[in-house]
């Protein structure tokens, strides 16, 4: 029986928000119960292209192409403060199609590797300012494209606007977010004048990387293996271009170009036969998360009361409802839960986008880049939470500004 109930605290623990999720539909069950109307809760679409999305990106992760990458690119820098621009922005960019969550994944234990190599002095003073970079840098460099993180797929279908308007709507808001980073950037490594690694030092840590044997994270990564290896493998090449393919039957769906049904079957059909492991990898509980907040919306959605209440707070403060939300919500579950009471998505949008700066669960990403530091750095733990704050709020002040202006 404890351990039951260990264990079940434990799951509590590690899935706040779905457990948040799925109580909040239940308890709306009471108001609405179970009827015909619920089938029109759900929208299919985000939640197959997002099963879509995610077995890609696992599929690519776990190839190592996104460090190979990564590697191509750092072989070219010449100083220390390239260093330091190269991992912000890989975060930056990458977070566009790979999504903020997969980009800090796969880019914060990388900055630990190279960090290391610039001495520990070096290493002390710029871990926790760069890492919280890499945070800003995914969670705003996300929020250009339709598929840079969870909310966006959903509110860009809810809204039913083109690609290029969705990407024309965040533009300035991901420029700005360009300029103040670089900024950033240039200034953290004004003090770094000394030379790079030598090339032994380099291939030392490059192998270190592709085998997850790095001394930061402890233990090997569980399933992980460098893109040279995974690539020699048989078949690995086949596997790339058949998610290559599928990545680009994803962006088709999103696009309306072709049947989401196709592209989420495609990809479900080809990791069930090709590469099962990467079934396990899909994050399951992000789906009933959306799952348990469409049927919640739904229910509220037919009870007058509430439904009177939330439009009349949400209508014509969509920007400024959104970003308090999310703060205390996060930027996912406020999307979900403001989207069924105002008709004017893309305020959604913009608040929900520019929301997930500010506190450490305003975007459930950031937690990410929390845990390693935690983990591998537990004494900066409050160093890093007061730095990571500061930075989130000064770049969200910015970005408000920037709204105003626009407004």
């Amino acid at each position: 029986m404890r351990r039951a109930v260990k264990r079940t605290a434990e799951w509590v623990k590690r899935e706040t928000v779905l457990t948040v999720a799925l109580a909040l539909a239940v308890c709306s069950m009471g108001a609405v119960p179970p009827d015909r109307g619920y089938a029109g809760y759900i929208d299919f679409r985000t939640l197959g292209i997002l099963f879509g999305l995610m077995t890609v990106m696992a599929g690519l992760k776990e190839a190592g192409v996104f460090r190979a990458v990564a590697w191509g690119l750092l072989g070219k820098v010449k100083s220390r403060g390239a260093i330091l621009w190269i991992l912000v922005m890989l975060c930056f960019f990458f977070s566009m199609g790979i999504t903020n969550d997969v980009a800090l994944i796969t880019f914060v234990p990388f900055a630990f590797i190279l960090l290391r190599l610039l001495g520990e002095e070096s290493e002390r003073r710029l871990l926790v300012p760069v890492v919280v970079l890499q945070t800003v840098a995914a969670n705003l460099g996300s929020m250009l494209t339709p598929i840079g993180n969870p909310q966006n797929l959903y509110l860009y279908g809810k809204a039913g606007c083109t690609a290029s308007q969705f990407v024309r709507l965040m533009f300035p808001y991901t420029g700005l977010a360009f300029v103040l980073l670089s900024g950033c950037c240039l200034w953290l490594g004004r003090r770094e004048r000394g030379g790079l690694p030598g090339p032994e030092g380099m291939e030392g840590t490059r192998e270190q990387g592709k085998t997850g044997q790095v001394g930061l994270e402890g233990t090997k990564e569980q399933g992980e293996t460098g893109p040279a290896e995974r690539f020699d493998r048989k078949g690995q090449r086949r596997r790339l271009a058949g998610y290559g393919l599928l990545f680009c039957l994803c962006l088709l769906a999103v696009a309306r170009w072709m049947p989401w049904q196709l592209a989420a079957g495609a990809a479900a059909v080809f990791a069930a036969l090709w590469d099962r492991p990467i079934l396990k990898q899909v994050d399951y509980g992000l789906l009933l998360t959306f799952v348990g907040f469409f049927v919640f919306i739904g229910n509220m959605g037919r009870v007058p009361v509430f439904r009177d209440f939330l439009q009349e707070a949400v209508e014509g403060r969509e920007v400024a409802v959104s970003v308090l939300a999310s703060q205390v919500i996060s930027n996912v579950p406020a999307a979900l839960l403001l989207s069924g009471f105002t008709s004017r998505v893309e305020g959604l949008i913009l608040g929900t986008n520019l929301g997930g700066l500010g506190t450490l669960i305003a975007s459930m990403a950031s937690l990410i880049s929390y845990k390693h530091i935690a983990r591998e750095r537990s004494g900066e733990r409050v160093r890093y939470l007061l730095t990571f704050t500061g930075v989130n709020l000064v770049f969200l002040g910015a970005q408000l500004l920037l709204w105003r202006l626009l407004a």
